[in-house]
């Protein structure tokens, strides 16, 4: 079975992270960040996109999900409308009809994006060939990659009502596949048995979710993402260890 891709790139392309990296070194590697993602966006629905000038598309695809981020924030995704997301990007409902369709497109796109990034980043770290380390370098992922796109982490856990039935059982699946993956890693060091695996996996899903649903408490505190991520691998360490011990 063929692994999942990226358009135009899969991460073993791009320079391996060492164990325990850093947000500046992840920022400085990652190949989709919140500079590129229009481009990703662009390449992952191309077929559904009406204007073929990229670099209007670009620009335009940048306004209708920055201000659905906004709306939905203010006055929530379910009550906007496609006229309330013309006037906050000033485009024509002709020229929105350009990009999308309806507000269960956009959703589903914005699920889209979150989808793939979760599902296939595990693939940077593959070569840390200590599974606990392994652990670690997805977990890092996740944070960091939710630390640059937080709109999109935010409105995808947030919004997810807001999805179609089918699509809503798509990211539900993936979510598990995600967390099938974290718990075959902690199976793998010798230290859990598999029903503690799953369980500790999900524990891991929770602790990294929070960094992007309760930002503000982070913030009143002070505290960094990469304070964050390091307290986060030392209690999943620590678990693992204290079971692992004679």
């Amino acid at each position: 079975m063929d692994e999942p891709r990226f358009p135009g790139f899969t991460f073993a392309e791009f320079q391996p992270l060492p164990v325990s990296f850093g947000f500046a070194a992840f920022r400085k590697l990652t190949p989709l960040d919140d500079r590129n993602i229009w481009e990703f966006v662009y390449e992952r629905n191309i077929g559904k996109i009406g204007v073929k000038r990229k670099h209007t598309a670009l620009d335009n695809l940048e306004k209708i999900f920055v201000a659905t981020f906004r709306l939905a924030n203010t006055i929530g995704f379910r009550a906007m409308t496609l006229r309330d997301l013309c006037r906050e990007t000033g485009l024509s409902m002709g020229g929105l009809y350009g990009y999308i369709e309806s507000k269960d497109q956009l959703a589903a796109m914005i699920e889209d994006v979150i989808r793939h990034i979760s599902e296939i980043s595990h693939q940077w770290f593959s070569h840390i060939p200590d599974p606990l380390d392994q652990l670690e370098g997805c977990l890092r992922g996740y944070i960091y990659f939710s630390e640059l796109l937080q709109p999109w982490f935010y409105f995808v856990f947030l919004e997810s009502r807001a999805l179609d039935q089918e699509q809503r059982n798509i990211a539900k699946d993936a979510e598990l596949r995600v967390q099938a993956h974290l718990a075959l890693l902690l199976k793998d060091t010798g230290a859990l048995a598999l029903d503690d695996a799953h369980l500790l996996a999900a524990h891991c899903m929770a602790l990294v979710q929070d960094w992007h649903l309760k930002r503000w408490k982070y913030r009143t505190a002070d505290i960094s993402v990469d304070a964050f991520a390091d307290s986060v691998v030392k209690v999943v360490r620590a678990r693992v260890g204290l079971r692992g011990a004679p």
